[in-house]
């Protein structure tokens, strides 16, 4: 389908900011078994009245684009450890903090992992990141966006899913006519999911892989086992306390990605815990101000 043709018919006004909803898959949704009637996605508040989804099968594109843009691009990845979407606090409110410097953001409403909906359930959240990732450079001047500065930010399993990115670009999981490139420019993971060989976050694992996945499967899922030479460069956030994804995943990607000769900052909070989100406030550090400052060196704002 043409570039301005898939905007036009499948774009819809969702607010001042969101300018756009675009379903991801012009045609059939790949490797996607029929929905069952039972199968609905599900709008859930935490009891901080943070909105998550759950039981996502269709998956789309949220565009917020900036009042002034700067040709930079971010898809971002919410977390929730491949059972639901933490879509507001580690989607929408990124997506506007990322618009006050000028960047164009697009929240990625992934499919979550399930065998009632997908052929292969471990396949589904990759599929959608590249494709995510393939209408974004494919229609960048229709958004004002320079094809060679678009980045992926992700958190917790939206980190896992964001690093996969950036590691597995290369795999043919999408349909990809033009040979558009997959690889994103540069990477954000904000405490992120890493590897399931280390010490792990048991539920993102079951959801994606099972109970009993082979070994084989894990260690393609381990982001620090597959770093090149051509990995993106990459910002790491995580808190030493964290209890729910131990900070040792972003310390082995990291560490990965310096014997590979990729540029990496790394900043670890003592305190911070999992999920804070764009605010630890156990800390008047703000780790987005340092992503800031790390985007201005390397001329993406």
């Amino acid at each position: 389908m043409k570039k301005i043709a898939l905007l036009i018919l499948f774009s819809v006004m969702i607010g001042v900011k969101a300018q756009q909803r675009l379903p991801l898959y012009g045609a059939a949704v790949p490797g996607a078994r029929p929905v069952p009637a039972n199968y609905t996605e599900e709008t859930l508040t935490d009891n901080n009245g943070v909105l998550k989804l759950s039981r996502v099968s269709k998956p789309e594109l949220v565009v917020y684009q900036p009042a002034k843009a700067n040709g930079t691009a971010v898809i971002i990845c919410p977390g929730g450890g491949y059972g639901f979407l933490s879509i507001e606090k580690e989607g929408y409110a990124v997506a506007k903090k990322l618009n006050e410097l000028g960047i164009t953001a697009f929240v990625l409403k992934y499919r979550l992992p399930n065998s009632a909906i997908m052929q292969d359930k471990t396949a589904g959240p990759l599929q959608d990141a590249l494709q995510a990732m393939y209408l974004v450079r494919k229609n960048a001047t229709i958004w004002g966006v320079n094809p060679e500065k678009i980045g992926v930010i992700g958190f917790s399993a939206g980190g896992h899913l964001a690093a996969n990115l950036s590691v597995h670009y290369r795999d043919a999981k999408i349909e990809n006519s033009g040979n558009i490139s997959l690889r994103p420019d540069f990477t954000i993971l904000i405490y992120p999911l890493i590897s399931f060989v280390l010490p792990t976050h048991a539920g993102s694992l079951n959801n994606l892989l099972g109970e009993e996945p082979a070994l084989e499967q894990k260690r393609y899922f381990s982001a620090e086992l597959q770093v090149t030479e051509q990995t993106p460069p990459t910002f790491l956030v995580h808190a030493n306390n964290d209890a729910t994804v131990p900070v040792k995943n972003s310390i082995a990607y990291n560490e990965a990605l310096t014997k590979k000769g990729v540029p990496s900052e790394m900043h670890i909070y003592a305190t911070g815990g999992h999920g804070f989100g764009l605010g630890n406030k156990n800390l008047p550090d703000n780790w987005f101000e340092r992503l800031t400052n790390w985007l201005k060196i390397n001329k993406l704002i």
